[in-house]
């Protein structure tokens, strides 16, 4: 039976007293907690099960963000403050580090409908506010990206100021979403503690289909976004959908029939042509001040006259296999020797093409006992992965895919793992796959070198209670840690 762990229930013992801030914040002052409710954030959507593979923060959406004051300064080569550029939506922890994966397809969006739009805030355990700020995706920005200050406008379109007083538990402000955003952007929400070194950031994925009128009777449907490098023979397509769905009638497709055609800012204008020369209702480019729209070698906005019917635009890569793309395992020791059940597994690569790879070795039962990933050119490389396991034949599976995610290639080889074992078996190395953990589950302490395993229900909620800050319950390290699990 799956239990389903109500973890806002188990805390209710621990939250009654002061939490500290993260070691990583400077002032050591009770902690605030709360969260987007309304577009609700990506931590909270993850916990209404809409976003899936989100780690620790499906639990407490509340603790997902917190990280020092001070975004967006950085930019520029100013001293950086607020979270790091790529990792703003988990504020460097990593228990919550899965919300950092970004592509257009990850995460659920939710419509907006009205440009005055109420942003509403929950909060567990409230603070005085500096302010609260919305920032908003650039046009043309890469949702297949991870989110950086780049990302987002340098400044927010909607600022309030919160009087370093305590709000309401739900808190709103009524702001507006600029007119020329529409479509698929993520807003950044800025909760700014006024008694804390803190901010809370909290970003919700959103799709603006909120219609602004232009002058000349224009609305602005979507956006061309030359991101990603074309071979010959790819296409991309221009989609078009009314309110009652796609409208083929306004689609637009064109071939890549040269490599010059498949640098991204040639193919974002041609597209942007094509559109223009098929259609006199739709038009794709930039606006200048007289309102004329022209297309260019670089980001296209795309506008529609209301008699066409369309509201949206999608840009649409249809990428062919890079045929040529090859990977595998070069060098391979004839076996590796485990010392107390664990090992470095230093192995070569070779590759034809610039990829993402990751290496995983699994023992005879099929279990990972080591990973490593990392970007790699084209070439040779060194890998090394740590391992903990016991003597036998291992499988060791290599995953590669291209920069641009069109090509994956993979490669198996057996290796051959002897020496001294790690003696009791485990199923994750802690905190590995903590949203996991469930009555029964082993766990390989690494800085004891020794296997916990989960207590029975209810005692095995505990088990997933952790984070850097709050470690009470962390086997055989945390101050409670008794309460959950058992060593082996």
């Amino acid at each position: 039976m799956k239990i389903t762990f109500d973890k806002r229930s188990a805390l209710t013992a621990c939250t009654s007293t002061a939490v500290l801030l993260s070691a990583m914040l400077t002032t050591q002052t009770v902690s605030a907690h709360g969260y987007l409710e309304v577009p609700p954030s990506r931590a909270l959507v993850c916990q209404k099960g809409l976003n899936t593979n989100c780690g620790g923060a499906q639990y407490e959406p509340q603790s997902v963000g917190e990280t020092f004051k001070g975004f967006p300064a950085g930019v520029g080569g100013a001293p950086l403050q607020g979270p790091v550029d790529g990792k703003i939506a988990s504020g460097g922890h990593a228990l919550f580090s899965a919300l950092d994966a970004q592509s257009a397809t990850r995460w659920h969006l939710t419509e907006i409908k009205n440009r005055t739009i109420d942003f509403q805030w929950r909060y567990t355990a409230v603070h005085p506010a500096t302010k609260h700020e919305y920032f908003i995706s650039r046009d043309g920005w890469n949702p297949n990206e991870s989110l950086k200050r780049a990302t987002f406008e340098e400044n927010p379109f909607c600022t309030v100021d919160g009087g370093n007083q305590k709000p309401s538990d739900s808190d709103k402000h009524t702001c507006t979403i600029p007119p020329e955003k529409t479509g698929h952007h993520v807003i950044l929400a800025i909760w700014t503690v006024g008694d804390t070194d803190a901010a809370f950031y909290n970003p919700t994925d959103v799709n603006i289909l909120a219609e602004a009128e232009l002058p000349g009777g224009w609305s602005s449907v979507g956006s061309i976004a030359p991101s990603t490098t074309l071979l010959v023979g790819d296409k991309v397509k221009a989609r078009a959908f009314s309110a009652t769905g796609e409208n083929p009638e306004y689609s637009v497709e064109i071939s890549i029939d040269n490599a010059e055609g498949g640098v991204p800012q040639n193919w974002a204008f041609n597209l942007a042509e094509k559109i223009n020369a098929t259609h006199t209702l739709v038009r794709a480019g930039v606006r200048d001040e007289s309102g004329n729209i022209e297309p260019v070698k670089g980001s296209n906005s795309i506008y529609a006259q209301k008699q066409s019917g369309v509201i949206r635009y999608e840009v649409q890569l249809d990428m062919k296999e890079d045929a040529a793309a090859r990977l595998g395992v070069s060098t391979l020791q004839p076996e590796y020797v485990l010392d107390k059940g664990q090992a470095k597994v230093d192995f070569g690569v070779l590759s034809n093409r610039r990829m993402n790879i990751e290496a995983t070795l699994f023992d005879k039962s099929n279990k990972p006992v080591g990973v490593t990933s990392t970007q790699i050119d084209s070439g040779s490389a060194m890998l090394s992965m740590d391992v903990r396991s016991n003597p036998d034949v291992h499988t060791l599976t290599l995953v590669g895919t291209t920069l641009d995610g069109r090509t994956t290639r993979q490669d198996t080889q057996t290796v051959n793992m002897t020496g001294e074992g790690a003696g009791a078996d485990y199923d994750f190395v802690f905190p590995e796959g903590i949203s996991d953990y469930t009555d029964g589950t082993k766990v390989l302490q690494p800085k004891t070198n020794e296997v916990f395993e989960c207590k029975p229900f209810p005692k095995s909620g505990y088990c997933k209670q952790y984070s850097p800050s709050a470690n009470g319950y962390e086997p055989g390290v945390g101050a409670h840690w008794h309460m959950a699990w058992n060593k082996l």
